[in-house]
């Protein structure tokens, strides 16, 4: 089930009652009237919400640490607050969640929308030079008005080709239709039921030999580490723009920083970097053709009660035996 938007919570109309109190625990480090507001739609929902570790826990929310769920086999179900899922992504966890008959859910619903506007806004402001007039201003305050003005593209019939088509890239399919791309997407397999063409990874040279921009939205698992490497760079067409909203670990770095200074690659734009914080004085820092956001796409003024709103939301249809939003495992 997809939703398009999550409104912030409105826990004063709930009349869900369980008929057991239920044991929530949960490590989300939010300010405090978030945790209040918790709480009270909790004890509405005769739920205790507990900070501390108990070996009656019935679910979890937030971000647990792989111990804490291993020992408490009393956990049912576990509701992360962020769309990544990095550290339960492995073969050893999601056996032992099957073994044990464990859900686990994430917040991909409350990121798709930022993410890909996030994501959007870099695409558009690359194509106008947004960045390169930014940079002028804080520098030499030049009027570089006919170089810039050659250089800005329109994005349409501009080739786009996402590597991934989760909740954020079918979102981000959706904001940029209107400027006529062409929009593609790789990923292992399809279902037939996407709205744009699927390819495997077995054309993912050719795609990337086609593609103006590259958008990478992979996820971090036993599979993606460095995945974006040289023997898949030397392919970008000339002139292209690499994108990562995706996570930090899946690109080689120094095969980046090679192509970019080589001129191969336009531009990049990342949000997300490996190591995070990417360190003072690392080269794409200074690389002058790299622009770089502190992993902020998903942030927005409204995240922490989305979270709390989408959990409750799940929170309920769990109670209720039905099918929950954002199932991972």
């Amino acid at each position: 089930m997809r939703i398009r938007s999550i409104s912030p919570i409105a826990c004063e109309n709930t009349k869900f009652m369980t008929k057991n109190l239920m044991q929530i625990w949960t490590n989300v480090k939010y300010e405090e009237p978030a945790i209040e507001m918790l709480r009270e739609c909790l004890k509405q929902r005769q739920c205790y919400l507990n900070m501390n570790t108990s070996d009656e826990t019935d679910i979890v929310f937030g971000q647990p640490p792989l111990d804490l769920i291993g020992g408490t086999p009393t956990i049912r179900w576990i509701h992360l607050d962020s769309a990544g899922y990095d550290r339960y992504d492995s073969s050893e966890f999601r056996a032992m969640a099957a073994g044990r008959g464990l859900i686990v859910t994430n917040s991909s619903s409350v990121y798709n929308e930022p993410c890909a506007q996030h994501a959007a806004a870099m695409i558009l402001s690359l194509a106008r030079r947004l960045p390169q007039s930014y940079k002028s201003q804080l520098n030499d305050q030049a009027w570089p008005m006919m170089k810039l003005r050659a250089e800005s593209r329109l994005l349409n019939n501009q080739n786009i080709v996402l590597l991934g088509f989760g909740a954020i890239a079918r979102r981000l399919v959706e904001l940029l239709e209107p400027f006529g791309v062409r929009i593609s997407a790789v990923r292992r397999s399809s279902t037939g039921e996407e709205s744009i063409a699927i390819f495997p990874h077995s054309e993912l040279k050719a795609r990337f030999a086609e593609a103006d921009h590259i958008v990478n939205l992979l996820p971090a698992n036993e599979t993606t580490r460095g995945f974006i490497d040289d023997s898949l760079l030397k392919y970008v067409k000339p002139g292209a723009n690499f994108y990562n909203i995706g996570r930090g670990s899946t690109v080689d770095h120094d095969a980046l920083l090679r192509t970019l200074e080589s001129g191969q690659l336009a531009a990049a734009y990342l949000d997300v970097t490996d190591p995070e914080p990417l360190p003072p004085g690392h080269p794409l820092w200074k690389t002058p053709n790299c622009y770089i956001t502190p992993h902020t796409a998903g942030g927005h003024t409204d995240e922490r009660p989305r979270l709390i709103n989408h959990f409750l939301l799940n929170l309920d249809r769990f109670v209720a035996g039905d099918d929950l939003i954002d199932r991972i495992i």
